[in-house]
Parts: structure tokens; sequence; C-alpha cells
């Protein structure tokens, strides 16, 4: 029987997909609190 060769694809696609997961949810969170902070002000503004 011929043997299996190991490659780093399994790896190499876990660190792609654990990346991307992880970019989605940075950017995710950075956008909820740059909103939140506006709207914040344009209440704040509102009220006056």
């Amino acid at each position: 029987m011929a043997t299996k060769k190991k490659t780093d694809l399994s790896a190499g696609l876990t660190g792609l997909v654990l990346g991307a997961v992880t970019l989605f949810l940075l950017l995710t969170s950075i956008v909820m609190m740059t909103n939140a902070r506006y709207r914040h002000k344009e209440a704040v503004e509102a009220h006056k």
C-alpha cells in the first residue's frame, strides 16, 4: 500500500477560517461601538 503524504492543508485552512472569523468579529464590534457612540450624541443633540 502506498503511504499517504501528510500536508499542511488542514492547518492552513483552519488558520484562514479562524483569521476570517476573528477579523469579522473585530470589525463588527468596532462598527457597533461607533454606532452606539454617535447614536448617543444624536440623542443628546435632539433633546436640546
